[in-house]
């Protein structure tokens, strides 16, 4: 993997399935896209790694990427899993943790979607391979529209409950809805290292560590699609499609 990038892809998925919803993609496209990424000499980075680069102002590895999963959906780790394993790559696993309170280690994530989620048991041994996971509050709200003090539950605790079951540190954190305001995001600062939004566009240098840009999968949802990330056209794609986002969220 020779010479270096001034972007890097995020690439964010949520369910792997067959609907038709716009939080699912094809695990058949999953695994060819992977499958022919890391042929062609394409690797993972870390988020954390991700964030070590641009608090050091350099460059990015060429045909590097970070790939996360929002929410907790069991697909993760019956469709997703093993083609990470096989591949050698590594992810982020942003889960949605419930309500305090006892955990058993084959209970599962509360629903979300009407999908089923991911158990304790399956995040433990995903965790041991080496995926990483992070926080995604404990109930998955709008944060912009809670109190102060229920914003600090919802984000605190939830990573409180995340680091006691792994027994380990969790430094990512990824807002629900890709929602935040100022005072959101301040919260988020004191007790993670970087935080992922919903906003459509590459890492670079100038990103915000704590509202860092993602490329949603809904974007490459067809084989001829994906293949744009092996081409000079990939950028260009992608702020193509950020324009009319953009616009929408100026309406709102």
């Amino acid at each position: 993997m020779n010479g270096t990038s001034a972007r890097l892809p995020i690439l964010t998925f949520h369910a792997l399935d067959e609907r038709s919803s716009a939080i699912s993609f094809s695990p058949r496209l999953f695994r060819d896209g992977m499958t022919r990424l890391h042929e062609r000499g394409y690797r993972t980075l870390r988020l954390t790694q991700a964030a070590d680069i641009l608090i050091r102002g350099e460059a990015f590895p060429r045909h590097a990427f970070a790939i996360t999963f929002d929410d907790g959906y069991e697909s993760v780790y019956e469709a997703a899993f093993p083609v990470l394993r096989d591949c050698g790559m590594s992810a982020t696993v942003f889960i949605t943790v419930g309500e305090k309170g006892p955990r058993k280690r084959g209970a599962r994530l509360p629903s979300l979607e009407g999908r089923p989620m991911l158990t304790w048991t399956q995040i433990e041994e995903m965790h041991q391979w080496g995926i990483d996971f992070g926080g995604h509050t404990l109930t998955h709200p709008d944060l912009t529209r809670l109190p102060r003090g229920q914003v600090q539950t919802e984000v605190c605790d939830g990573k409180a409950v995340l680091e006691n079951i792994l027994g380990a540190p969790i430094s990512c954190f990824a807002y629900p809805f890709g929602r935040y305001n100022r005072e959101v995001q301040r919260i988020v600062r004191q007790s993670f290292r970087l935080a992922c939004s919903d906003k459509l566009g590459f890492l670079k240098r100038r990103s915000d560590l704590f509202a860092l840009e993602r490329v949603d999968a809904y974007y490459l949802r067809t084989d001829r699609l994906f293949k744009l990330l092996l081409t000079k056209l990939f950028p260009w794609y992608i702020g193509l499609r950020g324009i009319p986002r953009q616009i929408r969220r100026k309406l709102l």
